[in-house]
């Protein structure tokens, strides 16, 4: 891995030369699941509350439970990410641009097959807001066309500019540290410990706004 500010964000391994770091989104599976194989773990009573919670935000959002279960799993896999990825030496997947916008790629591309094949009407109608004069009409579909096309592009990038932008600062304090006296450490050591608090709210604010998001769009069509 290159010893450079951006070195953690390589998911090129320094042992084998080879992209072996995608394999820490393998955690979800190693984390989530062997929790449910306990039985009164406290592990599986904290899940079990998240996801109550979760399915009580998007069930007026998404009617159908069966669809919600795809959410709901989506939203614990970057969680679960987003949280591991703040510990030291562990790639974060959910910050590389790469996954991110794969993520909100194939479910936008997903809802719009989707939508324009079974409601094609209602898409259509979708591109023009009720009680649009006739003027403004064209613009309204030219609007409309493009802040639908960009989706995923925000989608992606909210999600891996604020996990990055996190993960600098913490990297920047910790090199402030070198060579610096007691006290400097003392307080730095400090502010990356309220930092590291604010970057755990952020993966999970980040995990539950993409998981969120996805919901509407999909509720659209």
């Amino acid at each position: 891995m290159m010893t450079n500010l951006f070195s953690s964000f390589d998911p090129m391994s320094s042992n084998f030369n080879i992209q072996m770091n995608w394999l820490s989104s393998l955690i979800f599976i190693m984390v989530i699941y062997p929790v449910f194989w306990l039985s009164s773990s406290k592990s599986m009573f904290l899940i079990n509350d998240v996801l109550s919670y979760v399915q009580k935000e998007f069930i007026p959002l998404f009617k159908s439970f069966k669809n919600l279960i795809f959410f709901i799993t989506l939203f614990l896999f970057i969680l679960v990410n987003n949280l591991f990825g703040l510990m030291p030496y562990t790639f974060t997947s959910t910050s590389h641009l790469a996954m991110s916008l794969a993520m909100a790629l194939t479910l936008w591309v997903a809802f719009m097959l989707y939508g324009w094949v079974n409601n094609s009407k209602h898409m259509f109608a979708h591109l023009v807001p009720l009680g649009t004069p006739v003027i403004l009409m064209p613009f309204m579909v030219l609007i409309e066309t493009i802040s639908n096309i960009i989706r995923p592009i925000t989608l992606s990038v909210r999600l891996a500019a604020n996990l990055t932008a996190g993960h600098l600062l913490l990297i920047l304090l910790g090199e402030s540290m070198v060579g610096a006296k007691i006290i400097i450490i003392m307080s730095v050591t400090m502010a990356q410990f309220i930092l590291l608090t604010l970057e755990a709210a952020v993966a999970i604010i980040q995990s539950y706004v993409f998981a969120t998001l996805s919901v509407l769009y999909a509720s659209e069509v």
